[in-house]
């Protein structure tokens, strides 16, 4: 089975192939903290993914997605996408939701104008309604 591929900004990318550089320079003996780190990194870049989606109206990872939520006056606007990986992006200025959140479990594979549920951790039912998503960048 294939691992999935991970969404990240172009910096994002540089940052982690930068750090795995400075872990693995000459002359440096890393612990084995750090060879785990290299090599859960090394997996990260080799499953990374960072061409802008398509402009299709379809919520998915690396998507900026604007949703209201029923009872709400104002839309919310956040990032679907990896919270640790965005934060290595200064450019990242966004809420982000994991894909694998309750939210984004509700909402990617979805479009625009599609109506979304998911239960909240109180047990009442969050709905909300896409209202757009564009390719983040």
């Amino acid at each position: 089975m294939t691992a999935e591929p991970v969404w990240m900004t172009p910096r994002t990318l540089q940052r982690l192939e930068a750090t795995v550089a400075d872990l693995t320079r000459p002359g440096r003996t890393p612990d084995d903290a750090e060879q785990a780190r290299i090599l859960e990194l090394r997996e990260l870049i080799r499953r990374a993914e960072t061409e802008a989606k398509p402009d299709d109206g379809l919520v998915e990872p690396g998507m900026v997605v604007t949703v209201r939520f029923d009872g709400e006056d104002e839309p919310t606007t956040f990032l679907v996408g990896s919270r640790e990986l965005a934060a290595l992006d200064a450019s990242v200025d966004l809420d982000v939701y994991s894909p694998s959140s309750p939210l984004g479990l509700a909402i990617v594979g979805r479009y625009v104008g599609d109506t979304i549920s998911y239960p909240a951790p109180s047990g009442a039912t969050i709905r909300a309604t896409v209202v757009a998503a564009a390719p983040f960048g």
